[in-house]
């Protein structure tokens, strides 16, 4: 067996390569980043694995069985008022977040992986983006030819728009 040229430190060391994050394509358009200590797990599912629920907000697409737990699944773009997914898919790209005892699937287009952004490298969202998008955001990041938006799981999984009462 090769042994790694970069072996992975054994005990926690003080990070200076910033925080990591997974990031997605919410639509065409629009990328973005989530923190990975929400972060439980991102995974394809079939789209017959969700169970649509009646009377429902049209943002949230029903109930799937994670990990023998039954949760939530969210169409992350339409719940953000952009362009939403295609409802001709045949699988869906999930991205399992836990806040507090909380769990929820947030569906997006492509899941493209992970980075690391330091703290200042987060900017104010405010002018940057559609104001509708700011209460999701805890920031965003310019990167390349593109902003990533960074989310803030905490506050889609707390939004009203996910409240049926």
């Amino acid at each position: 067996m090769n042994s790694p040229k970069n072996p992975l430190p054994t005990k926690p060391t003080t990070n200076n390569l910033g925080d990591g994050y997974i990031k997605f394509q919410l639509n065409q358009q629009t990328a973005a980043i989530l923190a990975m200590r929400h972060t439980q797990e991102a995974i394809i599912m079939p789209v017959e694995s969700v169970t649509s629920m009646p009377n429902m907000p049209a943002c949230i697409l029903g109930l799937m069985n994670w990990r023998s737990r039954i949760i939530w699944v969210v169409d992350l773009p339409r719940m953000l008022n952009l362009e939403f997914l295609d409802n001709r898919l045949r699988q869906y790209n999930v991205i399992i977040v836990r806040v507090e005892s909380m769990l929820l699937g947030l569906v997006v287009q492509e899941i493209k992986g992970t980075a690391k952004f330091l703290a200042d490298e987060i900017c104010s969202p405010i002018g940057q983006v559609a104001s509708s998008l700011v209460p999701y955001l805890s920031g965003c990041v310019g990167q390349q030819q593109e902003i990533l938006l960074v989310l803030d799981a905490q506050a889609i999984v707390h939004s009203s728009i996910l409240r049926s009462d």
